[in-house]
């Protein structure tokens, strides 16, 4: 009882500490700002060297983040923390770097280097079509699921890393890929028995 209200008062300080810094930094205080920053630069980092594996690409990273913070500090409404707001920006600024890469390459690759195991045409089609339905499949999971199952498969992050970036418990991330991965094969045999 006493921790939950230790907690409770932790998260009520944090919550008005960072909204008044925002405040403070919309007015055009950028000292505000560079504190803001400064609390979670650390955390941002840290997500940027689970998905790019590298100290460059994760530098890069966190400023684009908070970039993207500055550009859309106006549209934070208050009504979560503001690291919750914050994280879920982060993510979705490291899938699509991370989109724009593996499109970038394919593409060099496509045009440069040809692959000598090279599927035929009926082949390369039915594989497009297949990561076709997978995609397709789990941007119809609630976003909890696809959020933790596209990490851990696509991005091979670990369950402790999904659980520190999303800021679900370990336990809960290993249940929702649990799950997601039963609606998936549900979806797919449907999907089969259709045809």
């Amino acid at each position: 009882m006493k921790e939950k209200l230790l907690h409770k008062l932790e998260h009520d300080l944090i919550k008005k500490r960072d909204f008044s810094l925002i405040k403070s930094a919309l007015n055009g205080n950028k000292k505000s700002f560079g504190i803001l920053v400064s609390f979670y630069k650390a955390k941002i980092l840290s997500i940027g060297k689970r998905f790019f594996h590298n100290d460059a690409d994760a530098e890069d990273f966190v400023q684009d983040v908070f970039i993207r913070v500055y550009l859309n500090l106006d549209t934070f409404r208050g009504e979560s923390l503001f690291s919750t707001w914050l994280m879920k920006l982060a993510y979705t600024t490291a899938i699509n770097s991370i989109k724009a890469k593996k499109e970038s390459n394919q593409l060099e690759d496509e045009e440069i280097i040809p692959d000598s195991k090279i599927l035929s045409p009926e082949n390369q089609h039915l594989a497009h079509l297949a990561r076709r339905a997978i995609r397709n499949a789990i941007k119809e999971l609630p976003e909890k699921y696809s959020v933790c199952i596209e990490m851990y498969f696509f991005y091979d992050i670990s369950y402790r890393d999904i659980s520190e970036i999303t800021e679900f418990p370990i336990n809960t991330v290993k249940s929702y890929i649990f799950r997601a991965k039963k609606m998936l094969k549900e979806k797919l045999e449907a999907l089969d028995e259709d045809k």
